[in-house]
């Protein structure tokens, strides 16, 4: 291939991107100066002073911000049936969700929750791209948190850009030592918090006070409240730009019907300042003044104007302070705002954008996840509170007892998960005149509220009737309530016969 075919190729691409990437556009510096060439060393290296900014989607941000907290910080401290009602107690195996106890045996809902979790994520992100990232994520949450806390103390953006260049000074280091002393308040808070997750929180407050916690305890809460004060405090912005994996593989579950927050460069090109009295469009400009401050108020400094990138974690910060900019200036809202890259390149309104989101692959997407979700409701409406396991005795085979009776021993692993106690009535059945009793002769045993017990039984079997070898039989057990709903559970073994 020439050169010219080449570069006429390489002129193509660049003028006919995807629909989501609008074309580059030259900066040049005052005075026709060459274009500027960022690094991504000082990329790296700048610190980020995102500029505060109120309007619609701040106030979404805010909302979320204390929907989240309230959840997290109050969740530990509901009571249902007289314990914790969220509890993950790890030492006794068992995990309290308000009226349901999960045992490890039930790990197969965790794996379906996992499931559900990545067909959300493909559907979220197919329909919203990281959404998520800009109003819930953890992350987000507690930065906005600690920034909110940095605000209060140091100013705004310009005050703390002119604290930070100054030389250290005694008042310099009480207002730094204030802020980190209110961010290391707010992480040990939150770090707290998630071990009461683990432990009971209202005997962990005592235990903390008296330095009675277990090393595991104590790291966890270190730890957590390290991390908490870590990235919230000075990693910020980097943990969305370089250490989040969902940052990197967004943009093969995104594509030009994703709405997204979206420069529209069709109407905002050519760029340029003016005075509110010019009329732009005689002038050949358009609607972007380039102030800059989409870029002022972005969390992790990116320019929406270069167009969709992975480090946009969809806040809508520059959404809100650029409808300032156009009210200001007297021009139509929404130069950048949540819609999809084709709705820009195809002049489409939000109503003809929104039609395309039912698009195949999300119509899959939501078929697949409403099915598993709706199997798994189910699955945990209709599971038994009564589990039981039938294990053979190994070392005591089938044996003939005086009375002229077959006796084989057998243990049962009896799992009560309900918070109820259960009277449990056992019988067997599969061979003529078979019977199951504990060793101590009893037919009936007591399992506590969400309790298990292993329990040896007999089983017995008259001899003559019986051809030797294996006999396959069932074991059932009757669960008594006092609610009335009695429960039952019923369990294949073997019986067998000596020669």
């Amino acid at each position: 291939m020439s050169s010219e075919a080449s570069d006429q190729t390489s002129k193509t691409a660049h003028q006919n991107p995807p629909a989501w990437q609008p074309p580059r556009v030259p900066r040049v510096a005052a005075g026709g100066a060459s274009p500027q060439v960022d690094t991504t060393i000082a990329d790296v290296r700048r610190k980020i002073h995102p500029r505060s900014v109120k309007g619609y989607y701040a106030n979404w941000r805010i909302a979320l911000v204390f929907i989240t907290q309230i959840l997290f910080y109050g969740l530990p401290w509901l009571q249902w049936n007289g314990r914790q009602a969220v509890l993950f107690d790890l030492a006794a195996r068992k995990f309290y969700i308000f009226g349901m106890v999960l045992w490890p045996q039930d790990v197969i809902y965790l794996a379906v929750l996992l499931v559900i979790s990545a067909f959300s994520l493909f559907l979220f992100t197919a329909i919203l791209g990281r959404l998520f990232c800009g109003y819930a994520c953890p992350q987000t949450v507690y930065t906005e948190i600690f920034m909110w806390v940095e605000k209060k103390i140091e100013g705004d953006r310009v005050a703390r850009i002119r604290l930070d260049s100054q030389p250290w000074s005694l008042k310099k280091l009480r207002i730094k030592a204030t802020k980190h002393i209110i961010w290391i308040a707010i992480a040990w808070w939150t770090g707290s918090t998630f071990i009461g997750y683990f432990a009971p929180i209202r005997e962990l407050g005592s235990d903390l006070l008296h330095l009675n916690l277990g090393p595991w305890q104590w790291f966890w809460m270190v730890f957590y409240s390290f991390a908490t004060w870590g990235n919230a405090g000075f990693l910020r912005e980097t943990v969305c730009k370089y250490m989040c994996p969902y940052a990197r593989f967004q943009s093969v579950m995104v594509d030009d019907d994703t709405f997204v927050v979206t420069y529209d460069f069709v109407r905002g090109e050519p760029r340029g300042g003016r005075s509110r009295k010019v009329d732009h469009k005689e002038a050949g400009l358009g609607d972007c003044i380039d102030c800059t401050l989409c870029v002022q108020v972005c969390p992790t400094g990116i320019d929406i104007r270069d167009g969709l990138q992975y480090m946009c974690i969809g806040c809508g910060a520059c959404v809100d302070v650029c409808d300032q900019v156009m009210d200001k200036m007297g021009y139509e809202r929404g130069l950048i705002r949540y819609t999809s890259g084709r709705a820009v390149t195809d002049r489409m309104d939000q109503s003809q954008a929104r039609r395309r989101v039912f698009r195949p692959r999300v119509i899959i997407y939501s078929l697949i996840l409403l099915s598993i979700m709706v199997a798994f409701v189910v699955s945990i409406a209709t599971r038994t509170t009564l589990r039981m396991d039938v294990i053979r005795d190994r070392g005591a085979l089938g044996r003939e007892v005086a009375g002229g009776v077959i006796e084989n021993v057998y243990r049962l692993q009896l799992i009560n998960t309900s918070e109820q106690p259960m009277v449990i009535q056992l019988s067997a059945d599969g061979v003529s005149g078979i019977s199951i009793t504990t060793v101590d002769g009893e037919d009936k045993l007591e399992l506590g509220p969400a309790s298990n017990k292993l329990v040896p039984v007999l089983i017995h079997a008259p001899a003559g009737s019986l051809e030797p070898g294996l006999h396959n039989i069932t074991v059932t057990g009757e669960g008594e309530v006092s609610d009335g709903k009695n429960r039952s559970v019923t369990e294949r073994t073997s019986f067998y016969v000596p020669r």
